[in-house]
């Protein structure tokens, strides 16, 4: 590693200015992390290769960027928030974190104006954050915690569940840093009859992941009046991407069928950011069980 990029000793974010940065830029030495608007991103232009993360979003920052000995530049317009964006990624445990000083206002290098998504949490669960009331919360399938880690920055008592042990163990470091309120737990969720137990949770959070015969125990995991949000591939996913095995992709109009009899709050199928995807918002009647 280019002694220009060592770590600083004492853990926390290191400021470059935008010449230095330029020249990491050039050299392939760093992750980019845009914390601003998409807005932001498009009409001013951003860095050609960055990902986006808004800064109300960087909680779920470990779960989305990489940790492979890069450090990772973080920047925004003028340098304020990216700052508060580098001191979450210090906590959470990257080693070598900078920070653009002055920002975007400072950059006079090549930029890229072309949209693309939010790195981070689902837009489907973004879209759909004024539905969300509760205290606790389920992430079926987290994987590395994108979802889980978002909920937890927002004070839900979160549980995740994974069948990825290593996944599982880094979210749980990563929790610990940042003084999250979260159980993480391995489950195979494909292994024999999975109980999640019965009116738990407020919120069940599913995405980019289907086991047909899971459907009834998320539903009576919820509370009465509890939310499920469902997002995952459609059947057209094959025909342009992965994954491409029927199994794990839903047949048009499908999902509604498999979370009845909760009530379908909205629903969308179709292409979202480039993937062919169905997704729904159900509730859970307050009558009784589902």
């Amino acid at each position: 590693m280019p002694a220009s990029v060592a770590p600083d000793p004492a853990g926390n974010p290191r400021h470059v200015d935008a010449t230095e940065a330029e020249r990491l830029v050039d050299e392939g030495q760093v992750h980019l992390l845009d914390v601003r608007t998409p807005q932001e991103f498009t009409s001013l232009g951003h860095i050609p290769g960055a990902a986006l993360l808004p800064v109300n979003l960087i909680a779920t920052a470990p779960a989305v960027v990489p940790r492979d000995g890069k450090p990772v530049l973080v920047y925004c317009e003028h340098g304020i928030r990216s700052q508060q964006a580098a001191q979450v990624l210090v906590q959470a445990g990257y080693d070598d974190v900078l920070n653009l000083v002055g920002g975007m206002s400072t950059w006079r290098a090549a930029r890229g104006y072309e949209s693309q998504p939010i790195a981070g949490p689902s837009r489907w669960l973004l879209e759909n954050g004024d539905l969300l009331k509760g205290e606790r919360a389920l992430d079926v399938a987290c994987g590395r915690g994108r979802h889980a880690l978002l909920l937890a920055a927002g004070g839900w008592q979160v549980r995740g569940i994974d069948r990825d042990v290593e996944a599982i163990e880094q979210l749980r470091e990563t929790a610990g840093r940042l003084e999250f309120d979260m159980e993480l737990d391995v489950v195979d969720l494909e292994q024999g009859s999975v109980d999640l137990g019965d009116g738990i949770y407020d919120l069940v959070v599913v995405a980019r992941y289907l086991h047909r015969p899971l459907f009834p125990a998320m539903r009576r995991a919820l509370t009465p009046g509890g939310i499920l949000l469902y997002e995952t591939f459609t059947i057209a996913q094959a025909e342009c991407g992965h994954p491409k095995n029927p199994r794990f992709l839903l047949q048009p109009g499908e999902l509604p069928a498999l979370v009845a009899p909760l009530e379908v709050v909205r629903a969308e199928e179709g292409e979202r950011d480039g993937q062919m995807v169905s997704a729904v918002v159900a509730r859970k009647g307050s009558a009784g069980p589902a």
